[in-house]
């Protein structure tokens, strides 16, 4: 159980690693207001990646791709936005709009030190992604976006998670009991299957707002602000999906201006056969990291 540090206490102990069987020493974590986020740290140096669950997950579901990833020269932080994970689950829906999730991502940024990183991450992270760049391009060194949801998209998200969100209000005490059930089972290792069994695990009430949170707000920047972001981009995007269409990466990597589409496999493709796509990105990675040549005066 990750313990949090309470108001109190100096910043620097609120930044110090809290061991975790799973994770070593890699756990940290941050204020962010009134509440605390949880975020791991894998591999050092200077060439950082920020990687961004999707919906619901937890940092469970990209530990893998953290470790490969580090093992190539790059430091890698996983964070856990505001009601996943280990950070904190506010139960008002206000703090769950995905233009904080933004801010949250541009308060880590403070918290490392780092004037530019390469921000990525699967569906809502990847959203969560775009929104940061479009805040703060001069401190985006690249993007990493996978499955990407864009604005022609909103019907079917809509579609998909308010039966969701409806069913998580009005049969709490069913799911209360799935979730205490699920609480009690043993980590498995696997990456994926962990981050589904914490989804299943999370209080009813949590859910409910994290769901009417993000249905508030912005869920990707405008056209405009899209085209507006010069930083190089890789988009990944799968076939078939009613929310996850892959329309909608060829749309995001014709809007991004330095954008490559590459079409995954399968939507699981990251998680269970990564090694294309863990090259793929390793390399985005060399060339984002490469120094830039710097136009001459009067050229």
């Amino acid at each position: 159980m990750l313990s949090l540090v309470r108001p109190g206490q100096h910043r620097a102990a609120a930044a110090a690693a809290v061991p975790e069987p799973e994770t070593g020493d890699a756990r940290r974590v941050l204020d962010y207001g009134p509440y605390r986020l949880s975020y791991e740290v894998y591999g050092s140096g200077e060439r950082v990646l920020v990687w961004l669950h999707a919906l619901l997950f937890d940092a469970s579901l990209s530990r893998g791709l953290a470790r490969r990833l580090a093992a190539r020269g790059n430091r890698v932080v996983l964070l856990e936005l505001l009601g996943h994970g280990r950070s904190d689950k506010p139960r008002d829906l206000g703090p769950h709009r995905m233009d904080l999730y933004a801010d949250q991502v541009l308060r880590l940024l403070d918290e490392l030190g780092a004037d530019q990183v390469v921000l990525g991450g699967v569906s809502l992270g990847a959203n969560v992604s775009l929104l940061a760049a479009a805040r703060s391009p001069e401190r985006v060194r690249g993007l990493v976006l996978e499955m990407p949801v864009l604005e022609g998209s909103a019907p079917a998200v809509a579609l998909t998670f308010v039966p969701l969100l409806l069913k998580a209000r009005y049969t709490r005490p069913v799911m209360r009991l799935v979730s205490r059930a699920a609480s009690h089972l043993p980590r498995s290792g696997f990456g994926v299957l962990d981050s589904l069994v914490s989804v299943v695990a999370s209080d009813p009430e949590e859910i409910v707002a994290v769901l009417h949170g993000m249905l508030l707000g912005p869920l990707s920047p405008t056209a405009g602000q899209r085209q507006a972001i010069t930083a190089p981009a890789l988009v990944l995007g799968h076939g078939i999906g009613l929310i996850h269409s892959f329309g909608d990466a060829e749309r995001l990597a014709r809007d991004l201006p330095g954008a490559r589409l590459i079409r995954t496999r399968t939507f699981a493709e990251l998680w269970l056969r990564p090694a294309r796509l863990t090259r793929e990105i390793g390399e985005f990675l060399d060339g984002a990291w490469a120094p830039r040549e710097v136009p001459a005066a009067g050229g």
